[in-house]
């Protein structure tokens, strides 16, 4: 019998350990190329030529790149990463808060007006939406 069939006997559980570790340690040290990278982009303090100088090291030399661009500036990552995610939360909730802005009676009763002069609502129809509006049950958030 040749080497091949004998690869479940070759192969012991120790092994497949050993792989599946190295496999998910090559998978992280990609995850940390790319974070190094985009850090090196994201940081403003950085000029083009250093922000081009990291990149090449971290390219050409990727092991020692990595590991002297995380001991020299990795405090400093985390804290940009972490302002990053706040002026990004900061725009969602901004966003949100422009979005969700409750409407008054004045414009709604304006936007009313607006489509009855499109002809888009009869007479009957904008008085019946006016009431409404002025009850206080409003227009927003019904269908």
């Amino acid at each position: 019998m040749t080497g091949d069939t004998y690869l479940a006997y070759d192969y012991p559980l120790l092994s497949a350990f050993w792989t599946m570790l190295i496999f998910f340690l090559w998978i992280m040290w990609f995850v940390l190329l790319f974070r190094v990278i985009v850090d090196i982009f994201r940081d403003d303090d950085l000029s083009g030529g250093a922000k081009a100088g990291w990149l090449v090291f971290c390219i050409c030399l990727p092991f020692l790149g990595v590991f002297v661009y995380v001991v020299a500036r990795g405090k400093n990552m985390g804290r940009r990463e972490m302002a990053q995610a706040k002026e990004q939360q900061r725009q969602f909730d901004d966003y949100i808060r422009e979005t969700a802005k409750p409407t008054s009676s004045v414009d709604e009763l304006a936007r009313l007006s607006e489509i009855k002069a499109r002809g888009d609502i009869t007479d009957e129809e904008f008085n019946r939406a006016k009431e409404l509006v002025l009850s206080g049950h409003g227009t927003a958030g019904h269908s």
